[in-house]
């Protein structure tokens, strides 16, 4: 592109009164325009030098801050699921009980066991009309097996799980979770 003087040669003692044209103006200002948006740092340029020490800290203290307030409730939450799956269980177990009682006339000694309701029992008395009451005897959410008590303390027989400390007794997640409940 050309400039004014390329097109006029005006008489100097004239040319501090005179103006370039308008196109002239606007190609220069254009011209330095782009020129600072070439030296600018751009945001893309701004993300790829990365993060700054105090932008990673506060980072930090905000994931510590959130991990401090969600954990325990978490946690907590971790072991009410564990105590209403326990009473569940419970729950389901006295079912296949009332019905081996329906069917045959007595509940499990406590030979038998919980087993009686999974495999017919080989000890007597013997059912005779044993039919498969569980699929599978599950074990407590903790990983032990129910206790089941015949005759029961609470009730005619009981079930119960010993909690997560898995001895009688205890209070919170570690108190005893029965039939009885």
């Amino acid at each position: 592109m050309t400039g004014y003087a390329d097109h006029h040669t005006p008489n100097p003692a004239v040319t501090f009164f005179l103006r370039p044209p308008a196109h002239t103006i606007a190609h220069t200002t254009a011209q330095r325009l782009l020129a600072t948006a070439r030296t600018a740092p751009t945001l893309r340029a701004r993300l790829a030098a990365g993060f700054t020490l105090i932008e990673l800290m506060v980072v930090l203290v905000i994931i510590g801050v959130l991990a401090a307030l969600i954990v325990p409730n978490v946690l907590e939450r971790t072991d009410d699921a564990r105590m209403t799956a326990a009473r569940t269980d419970i729950t389901n177990i006295m079912q296949a009980l009332k019905l081996y009682r329906l069917d045959n006339q007595r509940y499990p000694t406590p030979e038998q066991g919980l087993q009686a309701l999974v495999a017919k029992p080989t000890s007597g008395p013997i059912p005779s009309n044993w039919k498969p009451y569980l699929e599978k005897l599950p074990n407590d959410p903790w990983g032990r097996p129910y206790q089941y008590l015949n005759p029961g303390i609470k009730g005619a027989v009981d079930v119960m799980s010993f909690g997560a400390d898995g001895q009688s007794g205890g209070e919170g997640k570690d108190s005893d979770i029965g039939s009885w409940q």
